[in-house]
């Protein structure tokens, strides 16, 4: 009783603490903002309390995106670990079960195996029929109790396999889970470095062309200042579904960071890579943003675009920089636009 009062007045403690500060730092008091920032207070996430802590000395704004790719770091992992170590302990509690239930089924065939022995042994003597009648029923009686045992065990282990496939298709959730971003259902970035390495090992094999496209909402931070966290994250599930429908089966989409994301293309050239990215630019300044509430139009999204392909000597890391590059040539020069590393200057971030 006492540690149930202890846990109870703790966790007040930690939910009144996470709500000040949240209060503190302007950030909405949502459920998935409180779980960052009850977890922040309670202390047992170390990487979440870093980034929090410099956030706060830097006095940086809580911005949906800032707080979305928190979450993205910091919590995905420590959720997909919980749910695997859960995962583990019923696994373990699944298979002892097997092995218990297989262990009594060989005692079983071994008890019956005795029996049958032992009535091979006395037919060979002279039974009256009453004791002849007596030992057929024995055996009928055996024979019966291990069919029982027999079905007993079929259905139990009929029962672990649908827990073992419950299990598997648990896990596969989480898998997908974590390879997922929250807030715009495409991939996040721990998706994006292992598609984008698996691509580059790819083309390297098959000798096929690939191509990296680096997206960036133009003043993202308008939308927010003007409208609100809220109509943020409405632009970014707009342009997320908008470019997700506009891109091959083959190809991946994922959100990089912030408002920026990322698609990796197959089997693609730097030309035909860059016709890609005019067609998303294109797609998504169609879109207008509206309130539903009214029906007034807030504004017209624009996107800018940075392409490279991959060469020889490309890392991920360097295949990155330069669509990069790209990207904040196409922002330097007016926005909406699309940069590709074949135009001059196109890798020459700070050119006007």
């Amino acid at each position: 009783m006492g540690n149930d009062l202890y846990q109870q007045e703790r966790e007040q403690a930690l939910a009144k603490t996470a709500l000040a500060l949240m209060s503190e730092c302007g950030v909405l008091p949502t459920p998935d903002n409180f779980e960052l920032f009850y977890t922040y207070a309670s202390g047992n996430n170390p990487g979440l309390g870093k980034a929090l802590d410099a956030l706060i000395s830097a006095r940086k704004p809580f911005t949906s995106a800032v707080l979305d790719d928190l979450r993205s770091r910091c919590l995905s992992s420590a959720r997909t670990m919980h749910a695997l170590d859960n995962a583990s302990v019923t696994a373990t509690a699944t298979l002892n079960a097997v092995l218990e239930k297989l262990d009594a089924a060989g005692r079983d065939a071994s008890d019956y195996g005795r029996t049958l022995s032992r009535a091979s042994g006395e037919l060979g003597e002279d039974h009256s029929p009453a004791d002849l009648r007596r030992f057929v029923d024995s055996l009928i009686a055996a024979t019966q109790t291990m069919e029982q045992r027999t079905k007993t065990l079929e259905e139990e282990l009929q029962n672990s396999s649908q827990q073992v496939s419950n299990l598997k298709a648990q896990l596969a959730d989480v898998r997908r889970e974590s390879l997922t971003d929250s807030l715009t259902g495409v991939a996040n970035r721990k998706a994006f470095d292992t598609e984008l390495a698996a691509a580059l090992k790819e083309s390297r094999e098959s000798g096929e062309p690939m191509a990296l496209l680096m997206c960036d909402i133009d003043h993202f931070k308008r939308f927010n200042d003007t409208w609100g966290h809220q109509t943020g994250d409405q632009v970014l599930r707009l342009v997320a579904g908008c470019m997700g429908e506009n891109i091959k089966g083959r190809d991946t989409l994922a959100r990089f960071g912030g408002e920026e994301f990322s698609v990796i293309l197959r089997r693609t050239t730097l030309d035909n890579a860059a016709a890609v990215a005019d067609q998303l630019r294109s797609s998504v300044e169609t879109k207008k943003l509206v309130k539903k509430s009214t029906g007034d139009v807030l504004g017209t999204i624009t996107i800018s675009l940075g392409v490279a392909a991959l060469s020889d000597a490309d890392t991920p890391t360097s295949l990155i920089q330069r669509s990069d590059a790209c990207l904040y040539r196409a922002k330097n020069t007016g926005r909406n636009r699309v940069v590709a590393e074949d135009e001059p200057d196109a890798t020459k971030i700070n050119a006007a």
